[in-house]
């Protein structure tokens, strides 16, 4: 599956959330609020905001029947072209919103392998995304072949030939899964050989919230030039340069900035990336301090630190954009 291609046209979307017990409403709003700016960096206007307040997401649908109905009847008068739901979809789920709203349907994962795609550059990052995002498309695959069904319906069997399509298809994506993972390794192998040669230097990482303005404070203190922009996951590849203060030389890491809910394909397929916070001596955790949502964010950085036994590094606070 193609993710969709975002240049040269104005994707008209609106996001679609469930507050549930263990994410009441303010936190939804929040969650929302980070949806659209994640929206936003992928080439999307979002036109709308649907919320549900549920016990748990409905099972077949996500959203119940007469919430599902106002988003389409919004959706067709609005000629919207992306329906994008906070959190991670079932493939069953996926499939029926699909065929109820006869649009393209976006989860949060999805959304964020589709930044990760447009923004990796190196054949490092470019390969960890597309694994992670065959990994997140394999057991989906069958809502691709929607159109099929018409060839199955009404001939009372279920091998027909969508199905075997779909067993090709899903063949040769297991195939692409382990051919990554061999390069990934040989990847990994050369990145460790070159932190080795960096000798006995002290290894200092920038780690945070995407967007807290890592890469802006590494450009400050290196004299550098690292990419850096105001929108979510502007850093994909780690980048390692020589920092000298007061006479004092180390190196310093600009790393991809972690966010909640960030698909878990992408935390495995990126902890090679990380090791490069493993293997610091110090850690710069930069929080984006006028974020109302700012001890959120350590917690999110702590948590994912912690998945990489990371957390017991010698720390140091800064709080950014007082």
């Amino acid at each position: 599956m193609e993710l969709i291609d975002t240049k040269g046209k104005n994707h008209r979307a609106i996001l679609v959330g469930v507050a549930t017990k263990e994410q009441p409403t303010e936190k939804l709003e929040e969650y929302l609020n980070e949806l659209e700016f994640l929206a936003h960096t992928g080439g999307f206007e979002t036109h709308g905001k649907f919320s549900q307040t549920l016990d748990m997401p409905h099972p077949k649908t996500f959203i119940g029947a007469g919430k599902l109905n106002e988003v389409k009847q919004f959706v067709e008068d609005n000629d919207i072209d992306i329906v994008i739901f906070d959190d991670d979809l079932s493939p069953s789920q996926l499939r029926n919103v699909e065929r109820e709203l006869k649009k393209t349907i976006y989860d949060r994962s999805l959304l964020i392998l589709d930044i990760f795609q447009m923004r990796a550059q190196t054949s490092q990052a470019k390969t960890q995304v597309d694994l992670a995002k065959y990994e997140y498309l394999l057991p989906r695959l069958t809502r691709m072949w929607t159109h099929l069904e018409r060839q199955r319906g009404g001939t009372g069997t279920r091998g027909g030939a969508g199905e075997k399509e779909i067993e090709t298809d899903k063949r040769i994506i297991r195939q692409r899964i382990t051919l990554l993972k061999e390069k990934l390794k040989k990847i990994d192998k050369q990145m460790a050989t070159q932190r080795k040669n960096r000798g006995s230097m002290i290894r200092v990482s920038l780690v945070g919230y995407t967007n807290v303005g890592k890469s802006t404070i590494m450009n400050m203190l290196s004299k550098s030039e690292v990419f850096a922009e105001n929108k979510l996951f502007a850093t994909l590849d780690t980048t390692v340069r020589k920092v000298v203060v007061e006479n004092l030389p180390f190196l310093m890491a600009d790393t991809v900035g972690f966010i909640r809910k960030l698909p878990h394909q992408l935390v495995e397929s990126f902890k090679s990336t990380l090791d490069e916070v493993r293997e610091s001596d110090i850690l710069v955790h930069v929080v984006d301090i006028s974020h109302p949502q700012f001890e959120d964010h350590i917690r999110t950085v702590e948590t994912t630190l912690a998945e990489l036994d990371s957390l017991d590094k010698p720390t140091i606070l800064v709080f950014n954009k007082i």
